[in-house]
């Protein structure tokens, strides 16, 4: 992704997958940093700055987040409604990227706050491809909100 400063956090519990995606990375030729934490816990861990993640020069914000939804400690849904409570976080652009295609889990992580919703692909190639997708549509061509907005300013009010 062709942005400055572009951070990527992968949430994947499976080493495989994760090597897949570092791969189709390369592959495609983008330099955009991938931070890759194990489970749901960790993934909190970074993104609250806690532990091991305190050093935001090693472990810097991400303006993208790569989130599968069946892990240990705490899964993806717990992780999404974790994010969208924090007030520092909830515009934080979550794609949920999991082997599920269940309607279940599809509506369920709308109904959380999901920017997105993917199925992995069960091709090497197709990966590639959905990897160039993400750097086209999320890098270049979606314009992403502040990720920290002013906490001072006037609350949100519905219109009825």
């Amino acid at each position: 992704m062709n942005i400055p400063e572009y951070n990527i956090l992968l949430v994947e519990d499976d080493p495989n997958e994760v090597f897949l995606m570092q791969r189709a990375f390369q592959k495609a030729n983008l330099k955009t940093p991938l931070f890759v934490v194990r489970d749901g816990q960790e993934a909190i861990d970074y993104l609250d700055r806690q532990g091991k993640f305190a050093d935001t020069t090693r472990f810097p914000e991400p303006s993208l987040m790569l989130l599968d939804l069946k892990m240990p400690r705490k899964n993806g849904f717990e992780v999404l409604a974790w994010v969208r409570q924090q007030p520092g976080l909830r515009r934080l652009v979550v794609v949920v990227l999991t082997s599920s295609n269940q309607s279940a889990d599809i509506d369920r992580a709308y109904d959380l706050g999901t920017n997105s919703y993917t199925v992995k692909p069960g091709d090497f190639e197709m990966m590639i491809d959905l990897v160039k997708t993400f750097d086209s549509y999320w890098g270049r061509l979606n314009h992403s909100p502040d990720l920290r907005p002013d906490t001072a300013s006037v609350p949100l009010q519905l219109v009825s």
